[in-house]
């Protein structure tokens, strides 16, 4: 009898450990990230935004980004940007630099970059109200922007 109960002692301590195990790996797994994150965001019209550190055209999208951001947030608008970098610490320095006001997903293996096949740096996707992708880009700058805000203009006041 002991020694039946040391060993479901040893299974619930094995077990627990699995679980806690998993929460965290399902806890710090891109892919989930994100799918919370565009049920939190439902009725809005979400922003995607692909970037690394070593993107040049990325700085210069940010301060778009966070203008657009405050800007439009009250008519239910939000950015969702996934960082591609290897290492923590570069996505860390390059916010420091360049501050970030919307909400950033970690994703160093490329997860996510490989569902949504992205082609280049960086790249944005735009979701109607009902999570339906109406626009995809790649590349930033002056001209493209006044192009993907009208999109995002336009995709706001629809429904």
């Amino acid at each position: 009898m002991a020694n039946l109960v040391k060993t479901l002692k040893n299974i619930l301590l094995i077990t627990i450990t699995l679980l806690l195990t998993c929460k965290d790996v399902l806890a710090n797994d891109p892919n989930n990230e994100f799918e919370q994150a565009m049920e939190q965001y439902k009725g809005k019209v979400v922003y995607v935004d692909f970037w690394a550190s070593w993107c040049a055209p990325c700085r210069e999208s940010f301060p778009w980004m966070n203008t657009m951001q405050a800007n439009h947030q009250a008519q239910g608008f939000v950015i969702l940007s996934i960082n591609l970098d290897a290492q923590p610490t570069l996505a860390d320095e390059f916010l420091e630099q360049t501050p970030a006001n919307f909400g950033i997903i970690f994703d160093s293996k490329g997860l996510l970059a490989k569902r949504f096949k992205l082609k280049g740096m960086p790249s944005s996707y735009l979701f109607n109200r009902n999570g339906k992708l109406i626009s995809t880009h790649t590349g930033f700058n002056a001209t493209k922007q006044k192009k993907y805000e009208q999109e995002i203009l336009q995709a706001l006041v629809r429904e």
